[in-house]
């Protein structure tokens, strides 16, 4: 018994510290949308080159989080993960400070850079630190962690911005990573690298066999198209459901936090979802196919105006049911030994999604088109799901071949 308390304790106080990593990530995702209001007028900028900015700093972090994945499995996770969280704390500095359009290229190149190691790092630290019995609660707790950190930081910036200015948010927001970090090296003895996995027999021998899988950039497929989407909503829902609703700015907000928190809840379900399944291709197909019918629904803008808020929480709700099983899903693709590779490879998608999909609906808006955000978002989630079923079925007949 004694032994099984201490097992939870570890496994508790690992997703704990990563999951609390993996939030201050996804906050920095949205420091920069979440301050378009404020950063519009005060650089006269267009929607196209406030999502040229969100596209720079995904194009930094998918490149990097490519090449964070073999620095991962050659010297250990944890002082990536260090680094990381150290850049985004410099990136709010810089973006404070800047004075021109190019101060605040430079400093969403720098927060790109800090972003790219999570994934690999993360997902690398879960694997080799928690017990397989609770790896799917895992990779849920991770991933609803995250999406505190998406609906924490409109919250957060907005209110700060409102009464001090988008600086002073910036400057505040630079005290999340820094807290954040201090927290990680004081429990670092708990994270420390898997000198197993980092020195095993033939690991540094073909590190390049992985992408020889077809499942492994199948997954790649599935997160670029999955993050378009969410690209699409990040940066531009709460200004669409404005303009195709009427409602103000607060409900408007209110709606996108309500997408992330339903999102949570339903990475929550998908944590059992996943525990209990083989099959996590199936169920990743269910979710997103009724949450780019919900999109579709939401698109059209002919309902009544409080049908925002609930149709954002559905759709939220759906994909956070798939969130676990994704991560499942990627994990079974995986060769052994490639954890950090492999999820480096697959998560760059993740970033080349959100760098394509700001820039994409920034030209819709443009064009004064709100509802094909919506749409647009439909349509990505349900290209998605032929990837994902693809996926399923290379890694099964790829087991199958094994056995």
């Amino acid at each position: 018994m004694d032994n099984k308390d201490n097992t939870l304790k570890q496994d508790a106080r690992v997703i704990g510290l990563v999951g609390l990593a993996h939030g201050t990530s996804h906050f920095y995702h949205l420091i920069l949308a979440a301050l378009i209001p404020w950063l519009k007028p005060a650089f006269n900028l267009s929607y196209t080159e406030l999502g040229l900015l969100m596209t720079m700093f995904f194009v930094v972090s998918g490149i990097g989080q490519a090449l964070a994945g073999f620095v991962v499995d050659r010297f250990g996770a944890r002082a990536v993960l260090f680094f990381g969280i150290s850049m985004l704390g410099v990136s709010a500095v810089v973006l404070s400070g800047a004075d021109s359009y190019a101060g605040l290229v430079a400093g969403a190149l720098i927060a790109g850079a800090g972003n790219a190691i999570f994934h690999p790092a993360d997902y690398t630290l879960l694997n080799q630190r928690v017990s397989a019995a609770r790896l799917a609660h895992g990779f849920s707790a991770h991933g609803i962690v995250g999406n505190i950190g998406w609906a924490a930081a409109p919250v957060f910036l907005t209110a700060i911005a409102a009464v001090q200015g988008w600086r002073t948010a910036l400057l505040a927001a630079a005290g999340l990573p820094v807290a954040v970090l201090v927290m990680l090296v004081l429990n670092r003895h708990v994270l420390y690298p898997d000198p197993i996995v980092r020195h095993a027999k033939g690991t540094q021998g073909n590190t390049l066999d992985f992408l020889k899988l077809r499942a492994v950039w199948l997954c790649f497929g599935f997160f670029l198209l999955t993050a378009v989407a969410l690209g699409g909503i990040q940066s531009f829902a709460t200004i669409s459901l404005e303009s195709l609703y009427g409602i103000s700015h607060a409900l408007a907000t209110s709606s996108y936090t309500a997408y992330m928190l339903a999102s949570a809840l339903g990475m929550v379900a998908g944590g059992f979802l996943g525990a209990g399944s083989k099959h996590h291709d199936r169920t990743v197909a269910l979710a997103f196919s009724a949450a780019a019918l919900l999109a579709l629904v939401l698109a059209f803008g002919a309902g009544p105006a409080w049908m925002a808020l609930p149709l954002m929480g559905l759709i939220g709700l759906c994909s956070g049911v798939a969130g676990p099983s994704r991560d499942l899903m990627i994990r079974a693709a995986a060769p052994q030994g490639a954890t950090g590779r492999v999820y480096g490879v697959v998560y760059s998608g993740l970033d080349s999604g959100l760098a394509i999909g700001p820039l994409l609906f920034g030209l819709v808006m443009d064009a004064g088109q709100p509802g094909w955000v919506f749409a647009g978002v439909a349509l990505f989630q349900a290209l998605a799901i032929a990837t994902a079923v693809g996926v399923g079925g290379s890694t099964r007949a790829r087991q199958l071949s094994a056995a």
